[in-house]
């Protein structure tokens, strides 16, 4: 299988070097310094599951390697429009983009660009972080879920499967994906807005009151939103996601704080606004979900010189 990891940053980058290390033929595009590390030098990840150092091909300009059977999009929510225009004829007969974005609105947006049947929705369950250029640490989980829009079982999704299975990354093939994009969106509106906000992991929050308790408040105000947008999703989960995060991610920064920390453009639209916009479509007061993204977008433009 061809495929073509569309943003080899962290996330891309691990799920794409395991890809490749199973047998798949994998093109990897990214920018800047990361490129010319992964041309020059490959990838190299320190993992919980077994570190791994590979020779790549890389590149910025995909469309020199189509037609691809599979494209992983792992850019963030903000880039979405310009990856789309270079993924124009990238994919073969039968092919899909999946979609592996923050939040809960890039498969619509790519729907209306490529074509409903060219879509797939999914989530990473991954502790990574891109330390250096072409080098990454892996901490925590590392695997991801994915399904067809409609919630068919295909046969192309049981051979993206196989190959995800073969690499060791394969979480879930789903058939209510966008259940399981909310489900996630749960955690990362909460966690990823306050360990930004604060610039404290994701334990540091657990441990003070204010914060558990603000972060509780936030997961409760998503789940809210979700079981209105027709997620299928209990009360237990905000427990069960604070369960999870005590025993297993205390120590991991979100993605989020680390584009803080690099001066990167913050993520809020695809996490707090897309809260907030499914918010207003069902007519639900989510107050502290309007305060962490309005903090957000003023750290957000004081850092880009915008006010």
């Amino acid at each position: 299988m061809k495929i073509l990891v569309m943003g080899a940053g962290a996330v891309g980058g691990y799920f794409g070097a395991r890809l490749q290390a199973a047998g798949e033929e994998v093109v990897f595009c990214a920018r800047g310094e990361n490129l010319r590390a992964l041309r020059e030098q490959g990838i190299e990840i320190t993992s919980i599951r077994g570190d791994l150092k590979l020779g790549v091909t890389a590149t910025d300009t995909p469309g020199t390697g189509a037609p691809y059977d599979l494209v992983l999009l792992c850019v963030k929510f903000y880039q979405l429009e310009s990856a789309a225009q270079q993924l124009s004829g990238c994919l073969g007969p039968g092919g899909a983009i999946l979609s592996l974005l923050n939040g809960v609105e890039s498969e619509a947006r790519l729907a209306e660009i490529f074509g409903r049947e060219s879509v797939m929705g999914g989530n990473a369950r991954l502790g990574v972080e891109l330390v250096a250029p072409g080098k990454i640490v892996h901490i925590s989980t590392g695997h991801l879920e994915f399904g067809e829009l409609d919630g068919r079982i295909t046969d192309r999704a049981r051979n993206y499967a196989a190959a995800f299975e073969r690499a060791g990354i394969l979480g879930h093939l789903s058939d209510r994906i966008m259940t399981i994009r909310w489900d996630k969106l749960i955690w990362n509106s909460a966690f990823n807005t306050v360990t930004t906000l604060t610039r404290r992991t994701v334990g540091e929050v657990l441990d003070d009151p204010s914060g558990l308790e603000l972060v509780t408040t936030l997961m409760r105000e998503t789940l809210r939103v979700a079981q209105a947008d027709g997620a299928q999703l209990g009360e237990d989960r905000v427990e069960a996601f604070l369960a999870h995060s005590r025993k297993n991610l205390r120590a991991l920064k979100t993605s989020t704080q680390q584009d803080l920390e690099r001066g990167k453009p913050l993520e809020y639209e695809a996490l707090s606004g897309a809260v907030l916009r499914a918010a207003r479509r069902h007519g639900i007061d989510v107050p502290a979900t309007q305060t962490v993204y309005a903090l957000l977008k003023l750290v957000d433009g004081s850092r880009s010189g915008r006010r």
